[in-house]
């Protein structure tokens, strides 16, 4: 009886914590401190709480507070006091909330790049005249991206040449690979977006 009960609570133990969460934590080592980070690779803002217990460090006794992760960022949650010469141990529950409070602490934060819901990658021609009104906005957002020059990869320009319908130095918009279609026409962001968030 008692086996049955400790393996029930094993896989009640395991399966709460591989619930997947939309935000993962991250540690910082500062000398004699350990700073708690929480980061949103989402396009969606959060309201986070997180508990550490454990042994061999001092945290603030305060009630844990709500903390707002804007989208696509990175915010310092709390950091730990350690034990002279001792390792801390420890464990943390993360609770994530995606109806936002008002009185959630609003933190300075630090912009991530975040993956897109398709994949982006963009090959420039040397006789491209659009492609900064895409590059600028693109290198300004969120969203990470691969960028080719054809001119240095010429093993990539042979390669695109099968797949275009035109010959690559006519092309005068960037080509893109957008979730591993290609693209001739998209001659700004706005359009970018559009062609990205398509079902």
């Amino acid at each position: 009886m008692k086996l049955k009960i400790l393996l029930l609570l094993l896989f009640v133990v395991l399966k709460t914590n591989g619930q997947d969460t939309p935000l993962r934590v991250e540690t910082k080592d500062i000398p004699n401190r350990l700073a708690f980070y929480a980061v949103n690779e989402n396009e969606q803002d959060f309201d986070v709480q997180i508990k550490i217990s454990g042994t061999n460090f001092r945290q603030s006794q305060g009630r844990p507070r709500w903390v707002r992760v804007p989208a696509a960022s990175k915010v310092h949650l709390k950091t730990i006091v350690l034990a002279r010469g001792k390792r801390p141990n420890y464990t943390y529950d993360l609770l994530v909330n995606d109806s936002l409070s008002r009185r959630a602490l609003k933190k300075e934060f630090e912009r991530i790049k975040i993956k897109p819901k398709k994949s982006i990658t963009l090959y420039i021609t040397d006789g491209c005249l659009s492609c900064d009104s895409i590059i600028d906005p693109l290198d300004a957002s969120n969203y990470k991206y691969i960028k080719h020059l054809l001119s240095e990869k010429p093993e990539i320009r042979d390669q695109l040449k099968s797949y275009l319908p035109a010959a690559i130095d006519s092309i005068k918009t960037p080509i893109l690979n957008i979730g591993g279609r290609l693209f001739t026409q998209i001659e700004s962001y706005d359009k970018l977006l559009a062609e990205l968030n398509k079902d």
